[in-house]
This record gives structure tokens, C-alpha cells and sequence, in this order.
């Protein structure tokens, strides 16, 4: 590989996945661009990448400049869909940004394939919450889809376009759903940016953790490394074109467990509080989920688990704290 080495293009790659994903690219001897627009509803940090600027090339750009896509696209062999706007509260405030970042952006981006570079092969990250509250358990790949959220809402559709397009356009395109995602360069600062990575960020302040009662919703887990494993996986095998897979962990914890184990592990303590009106709108309830298709079709399963994840996690954070808050 390295004698040569594959062209990579990562949208949103100094964002929490994005730049973890970079860095294992640039090990592995990937030629490896990110672009980011640094947006703050967004998460992404520069610090994530601030020891890989020699060896990554870094842009600074929006996924709604069509005409930049087309530049960086050009002669990328693989490209990572990784940008977005995030958050799910702010959606519901702010609507029009999520559409156009979270569904016009892919268009922009699918249309640059599919006029400039037809060989490459795009992964386009979706979201278990565009499944809204489950109508069965574990979910799998072919569960109906009712968000409760814009944000899930605009990425449900933004992976649709996928799909189309890998179909009508013969695009070398897959889908990987991905749960709650937690880990080193992960946006803590905010619980716009998932609920368990701001549990790690108060956590490591050791200041208490709000749990809304009784706090018994399951959610799905998984370890950043294993998430960017999933990501390169697909790229390795001609059975993903075309096909979404939801890469999540193997076990379910309560809102409540998660917050409790990562007090065990980081500090601070849990308090139980009762719901908001804003949140219980939008809450979708346990979300159990099989990955039993991307084992079965690509032999990917996480190796992490939990508590090592929050120790590690908790490590890379130990001497970075000011540089997320």
C-alpha cells in the first residue's frame, strides 16, 4: 500500500470521526485530505488533528461548495462522508441548516462523483435515530423509518440519496449506521454532541451528570476505534456496494448505566432529574439494535468494550481537557 498509497478524501475530518478516522488512514500509508468548515454546531476541533499536520493535508471548506468538491474529488480513490450537523435539540431550532448541511451537502457531494470520479468509493456515515421509537427489537437494517428529529430526519433522507445514486449511477457507495459513538477527540464540551461523550466531559470536570428519571431507555455504544474499523472494513469488500449496515456494539446499556459507569471510570457522580418538555418530544425510547448483517456480510464485529473505552478515552483526555471545554 504504501508504494502506493491510496488517495482518501474526508469530509468533516476534524470532527470527532472524522479525525480519528484520518489518523488511522494516515497510519495504514493512505494519502489522506480532510475538509472541514470548523462549524461550531458541528463539533469539530483543530486540535484533533494538531500533531498530524506534517502528514495530513487539511482544508478549510463547506460540502455546499460544490465547485471546491469538484477540485477534491478528483483524483481521491476512497472518500468518507463524515461532515454534518449533529445536533438534535438544535434542529428543531434551526431547521434549514440541517437540511442544507445534512441533505443538499450529499447531493452536492454525489453529483461531484458522479460528474468528475466514477471510480471512487464513497462511505457515507448515516445514524441509528433516523429509525425513530423501534416498531420491533433489535432492529435490523430493514426496520421502517419515523425520526423524531430534523437531524435524523435530514440524515435518513441524506442516505437515501446514497442509495439512489449507487443504483441509477452504478456508484461505488455504502451506508454505515452508526449508535452512539464515544472516545478520544470527541466533542465533550456540549450535550449537542451525544449524551455520553458530555457525560465524559463532566465526568472528567467531576461535576454531576443529570439523568432524566427514571433513565432505563437502552441505548447501543460503541468505542471510536471499532466505528472506524467498520468505516475501512466496508472498503475492503465488493458485497457493501450499495448496501447500508448498522455497525453498533453487541450489548445494550441504560442511560442510567452508561452514566454510572462512566463515573466509576472518570469521576463525578449521577443525579436523577425529571424530563424537560424539549426532550421527552423527541425522546424515541430503547434503541436495540442487531448488527448481525455487517458480521455476517463483512466479518466486522467491535472489540472494545465499554469500561477499556472509557479508560482509554479517559487517558487521551487526561493533559487535553482546556482544548474541549
Amino acid at each position: 500500500m504504501k508504494n502506493n498509497p491510496r488517495k482518501v478524501l474526508i469530509t468533516g475530518g476534524l470532527g470527532f470521526i472524522g479525525s480519528n478516522l484520518a489518523i488511522k488512514c494516515q497510519e495504514l500509508g493512505m494519502d489522506v485530505t480532510v475538509l472541514d468548515n470548523l462549524d461550531s454546531h458541528s463539533g469539530g476541533n483543530p486540535i484533533n488533528l494538531d500533531n498530524y499536520t506534517a502528514d495530513i493535508r487539511i482544508v478549510s471548506g463547506d460540502i455546499l461548495d460544490y465547485e471546491l468538491l469538484t477540485q477534491m474529488i478528483l483524483d481521491k480513490d476512497l472518500i468518507f462522508n463524515c461532515a454534518a450537523s449533529t445536533s438534535h435539540g438544535y434542529s428543531m431550532r434551526e431547521p434549514w441548516l440541517h437540511s442544507d448541511v445534512n441533505s443538499r451537502g450529499v447531493i452536492n457531494l454525489l453529483e461531484a462523483i458522479k460528474q468528475r470520479n466514477r471510480d471512487a468509493a464513497l462511505v457515507h456515515l448515516g445514524t441509528t435515530t433516523q429509525l425513530g421509537p423501534l416498531q420491533y427489537r433489535p432492529a435490523d437494517e430493514n426496520h421502517p423509518e419515523f425520526p423524531t428529529d430534523v437531524y435524523s430526519a435530514t440524515k435518513m433522507v441524506s442516505e437515501k440519496y446514497v442509495l439512489i445514486y449507487a443504483k441509477a449511477y452504478e456508484l461505488n457507495a455504502t451506508v454505515i449506521r452508526l449508535p452512539n459513538v464515544f472516545g478520544p477527540r470527541a466533542a465533550i464540551h456540549s450535550a449537542d454532541f451525544s449524551f455520553n461523550n458530555y457525560f465524559v466531559g463532566l465526568a472528567l470536570q467531576d461535576k454531576t451528570i443529570t439523568v432524566y428519571m427514571p433513565g432505563n431507555q437502552l441505548r447501543n455504544i460503541l468505542y471510536v476505534d471499532d466505528a472506524v474499523n467498520a468505516l475501512l472494513t466496508v472498503t475492503e469488500s465488493s458485497e457493501s456496494v450499495g448496501e447500508t449496515f448498522f455497525a453498533v456494539g453487541d450489548q445494550h446499556y441504560s442511560v442510567k448505566t452508561i452514566a454510572e459507569r462512566i463515573c466509576q471510570v472518570l469521576g463525578g457522580s449521577v443525579k436523577m432529574v425529571e424530563w424537560p418538555k424539549t426532550e421527552k418530544v423527541i425522546e424515541v425510547g430503547d434503541v436495540v439494535i442487531t448488527n448481525a448483517k455487517i458480521k455476517r456480510v463483512l466479518g466486522w464485529a467491535p472489540c472494545i468494550t465499554l469500561d477499556e473505552g472509557l479508560v482509554r478515552t479517559g487517558r487521551y483526555f487526561q493533559n487535553r481537557l482546556g482544548s474541549y471545554l
